[in-house]
């Protein structure tokens, strides 16, 4: 009796540090090779921005972490700030675009 009594103890006590285990979160650091991914974005949709019509690259701040671009600064309108935004989705790489662009 008393072996079946520790052999359930140790069973609870195995599923419960497991179930511990699996509650734990993502990474929030990158990888090299992620790093070099994101940098490449970030490269990416500078280019995009410098070479579209109507937007200055020097209004805007740009970085990337896991594929999802981050898009600040202040612009004179709403219309400059949502041209950002549609210019950031449509590089390639971009997985989502959180926007924080401010207006002046």
């Amino acid at each position: 009796m008393k072996k079946i009594v520790a052999s359930l103890y140790t069973m609870l006590l195995a599923v419960s540090l497991l179930s511990v285990v699996g509650c734990g979160s993502t990474s929030k650091q990158e990888g090299a090779g992620e790093y070099i991914d994101d940098a490449v974005i970030t490269t990416k949709v500078k280019a995009a921005i410098i070479h579209e019509p109507g937007l200055k690259i020097a209004e805007f701040n740009v970085q990337t972490f896991k594929g999802e671009v981050l898009l600040s600064g202040f612009v004179k309108s709403q219309e400059v700030e949502n041209k950002a935004v549609e210019v950031a989705r449509r590089v390639e790489g971009v997985k989502a675009v959180k926007n924080e662009i401010r207006l002046k």
